[in-house]
């Protein structure tokens, strides 16, 4: 599913029109990483939540010389699915 796809069934399920379907969209979303930016978590019951994770500096290797490289340490966004939702996509397959 793309964004448009998504917009049409926002706006098809909550009867909004596509405009204000996708402005909604538009809003939870920079809500969401406006959010863990700033380092807190968005938790959203029954489906997940969204948190800033912490990487460690680390040693690398350059996969076409096989020499060590240094990895610097960063801070990445990441999803922890709720167990419903994990639930639901196992039952699917």
């Amino acid at each position: 599913m793309n964004r448009t796809e998504l917009k049409e069934t926002v706006a098809r399920e909550s009867g909004l029109s596509g405009a204000d379907a996708d402005r909604a969209i538009s809003a939870v979303l920079e809500a969401v990483v406006a959010t863990v930016a700033k380092g807190e978590k968005v938790s959203l019951a029954g489906f997940g939540t969204f948190e800033a994770r912490e990487r460690a500096a680390r040693t690398g290797r350059n996969p076409q010389t096989g020499e060590e490289i240094a990895i610097k340490a960063s801070t990445a966004p990441a999803f922890k699915p709720a167990t419903a939702f994990k639930d639901r996509v196992s039952k699917k397959g």
